[in-house]
């Protein structure tokens, strides 16, 4: 059979992007092998609570994720548009709850930080609530799905409207620049009460785990603009989730093993908020 040069290019972008989403299932496998240890840990020592609950969510259902693109999504023939868009839609689903999983535990750090002020929380609830309303509304009303999974099901290019690939993270944009924005208030009270160097209490209030986010989110805002006949920036919103997981329960992790050095010494629960040395306490 003969091929046209533009089936060829479709095949190559396709096989392309199979390596890809294949290097990010071994990232995510090789980032979960490295910490199994202090998870497994965490798991048998720490006590259950809604959070270690989110904890398990937040950690595993990425891995979902990674079954779907590499077995579903990328190497599984499929001319069904209603089965590929039921697939689209699945995995768009799991997509938000790793994602509002993962935001939900910078909403409780940040809470913390605030010393648990009821109105700060409600608003970083809202927030969120409108952010993943609004994931759902437009992924699951999109006429087309994006490029990788219409390449991927039915071996032909369709690409989002550019609106429906900017509004998500738009919004993810905006309730991180408000999570940050939070952080950085508490950071300079901090500064200015304790006189500490500002690097340290930076490092202290885990600003690098927000900045990250943003740094992500900010690219994946500008990649379909700046590259609108690039499909692959699809590979980037994947990738944006799952660097948001491990962030959330890395982080996690790290407040935890604080909260038990801590317990260790005879610190007792009553003293956190009052104790400036250890306003990193987590919200465990």
């Amino acid at each position: 059979m003969d091929y046209s040069a533009a089936d060829i290019e479709a095949a190559q972008s396709l096989q392309l992007l199979a390596y890809l989403y294949a290097a990010m299932g071994v990232f995510w496998t090789y980032d979960y092998a490295c910490s199994f240890e202090q998870e497994w840990i965490f798991l048998v020592q720490s006590r259950w609570s809604k959070v270690k609950g989110l904890y398990i969510v937040t950690r595993h259902v990425p891995f979902f994720l990674v079954i779907m693109n590499l077995v579903y999504l990328g190497f599984t023939s499929n001319e069904s548009p209603d089965k590929c868009r039921i697939m689209s839609d699945t995995y768009s689903c799991f997509g938000v709850i790793s994602l509002t999983c993962s935001e939900c535990f910078f909403v409780l750090r940040t809470y913390a930080l605030w010393n648990r002020n009821k109105i700060v929380l409600v608003a970083m609830i809202t927030s969120l609530f409108a952010t993943t309303v609004s994931f759902i509304s437009i992924f699951l009303t999109s006429i087309t799905t994006s490029y990788a999974r219409s390449q991927a099901s039915q071996g032909a290019t369709g690409a989002q409207p550019l609106s429906k690939v900017l509004l998500p993270f738009l919004l993810v944009f905006v309730f991180q620049v408000e999570l940050i924005s939070l952080t950085l208030i508490c950071v300079v009270r901090t500064w200015r009460s304790t006189k500490s160097p500002l690097y340290a209490i930076l490092v202290k209030h885990d600003i690098l785990y927000y900045a990250i986010g943003l740094l992500f989110s900010t690219v994946n805002i500008l990649m379909p603009v700046l590259a609108p006949d690039n499909a692959f920036y699809t590979v980037l919103e994947d990738l944006q989730g799952f660097l948001i997981a491990i962030l959330a329960t890395r982080m996690h992790l790290y407040l935890w093993r604080i909260d038990q050095q801590a317990v260790g010494t005879g610190l007792v629960c009553d003293s956190w908020p009052d104790t400036p040395d250890l306003d990193s306490i987590p919200y465990v």
